[in-house]
């Protein structure tokens, strides 16, 4: 009886053969264990509650000054976030209203493009426009990454700066109606409340309610008055425009002071002068009218405590008396009660002759005056 030969055809069916059966015999387990998350599954937890603010807004329009004052004092405020915000613009709130975006809008615009922000994080306002209806909030970098030329050059096939990294920022729109109103900072913050928190203070703010009531409430008014200090004036009115470092002609003792400019023409104008870290001086020039002086103290007698400490050298402990002190043996190395074996006993320094002013050697080889010379022996 002869067997069949097995062919190349038949010895690779084989293994293709087993790999279809436990494939087959798997299938139903493999198929078991896979699931997809779907927008209703990843956005059950995201918060769609909104309580809209209730804030009584001026009818006047934003002045120039009162559009400094918001940029002054918003941009680079940190707050949290009060729900998930989504990366890339978008996302806006109408001042005393609700969200432009409903709530599957919403859960669909944090499912699709990913959050920026989770409820609880630190954002922080990197950049802010104001135009027209709207204040436009840039939150974590915005919704754009900055373009750099430098990107597109290269140097030995290296590039000259690091590749741009995709913009995570957000973007949020406070819409008014008709036109912005001249609103405060705090106001603004008010009118975001649903979004983001700003409860957590500055330290501007914090170091404002150790001062006295009077002070608190100049700062808080963005007044400046003779007698502040630079933390308490960068409190009240933020970091000037401008600076100018100056030497006034006939001071007798040439003191340079400093002065802070706040505000350009046609607006009005602020200049505070330091003198040390006191303000001494602050002109006030409004349009049209005449030059406002203040060079009188206006703090009432307070004077800002300065944090000094009396650090003693070493172990040893300061002493009050200044001749005790002076007299005290400068320091040594000997041991207490060691004599002092030193040739100089008298604790000077000794020099060596000075070869000018000292005798020269004698020498024996030359006959001295008024002796006979010596004889050869061999004469």
């Amino acid at each position: 009886m002869k067997l069949p030969t097995r062919t190349w055809a038949h010895r690779t069916q084989r293994p293709w053969a087993l790999a279809a059966f436990f494939a087959a015999a798997f299938v139903p387990y493999v198929q078991g264990q896979v699931f997809v998350v779907g927008e209703k599954t990843a956005t059950s937890e995201l918060k769609t509650d909104f309580t809209p603010t209730n804030l009584q807004l001026p009818e006047a329009r934003l002045s120039e000054r009162g559009r400094r004052e918001l940029i002054r004092n918003l941009e680079a405020e940190q707050g949290f976030a009060h729900r998930a915000l989504p990366m890339g613009p978008g996302l806006t709130l109408r001042a005393n209203g609700d969200l432009s975006l409903g709530a599957e809008a919403y859960r669909r615009m944090v499912y699709e493009k990913g959050q920026a922000a989770a409820p609880g994080d630190r954002v922080a306002i990197t950049a802010m426009e104001i135009k027209g209806d709207r204040i436009v909030f840039d939150l974590n970098g915005g919704p754009y990454a900055k373009h750099r030329w430098l990107s597109h050059i290269q140097f030995n096939d290296n590039n000259v700066t690091a590749p741009q990294d995709k913009a995570t920022g957000a973007r949020i729109v406070l819409l008014f109606k008709g036109s912005v109103p001249e609103i405060s900072a705090p106001e603004v913050k008010a009118l975001l409340e649903p979004l983001l928190d700003f409860g957590v203070k500055s330290s501007e703010q914090a170091y404002a309610d150790t001062l006295p009531t009077p002070l608190k409430n100049a700062i808080a008014s963005h007044d400046v008055l003779v007698g502040m200090t630079h933390r308490m004036v960068l409190a009240a009115l933020g970091a000037p425009e401008s600076k100018l470092r100056e030497q006034p002609s006939g001071d007798a003792n040439g003191a340079r002071y400093e002065e802070w400019i706040y505000g350009h023409v046609p607006q009005t104008v602020r200049f505070v002068r330091f003198v040390g870290d006191r303000v001494t001086m602050i002109e006030i020039a409004a349009l049209g009218k005449p030059m406002e002086i203040h060079d009188k103290d206006e703090m009432a007698g307070y004077i800002a405590p300065v944090l000094e400490r009396e650090i003693a050298l070493g172990d040893r402990k300061p002493d009050p008396d200044t001749s005790s002190a002076a007299s005290a043996p400068p320091p040594t190395l000997r041991k207490p009660g060691e004599p002092i074996s030193m040739p100089n006993a008298a604790n000077k320094v000794q020099f060596p002759d000075d070869p000018k002013t000292s005798a020269p050697p004698t020498d024996t080889s030359k006959p001295v005056a008024g002796t006979a010379p010596a004889t050869s022996p061999l004469l």
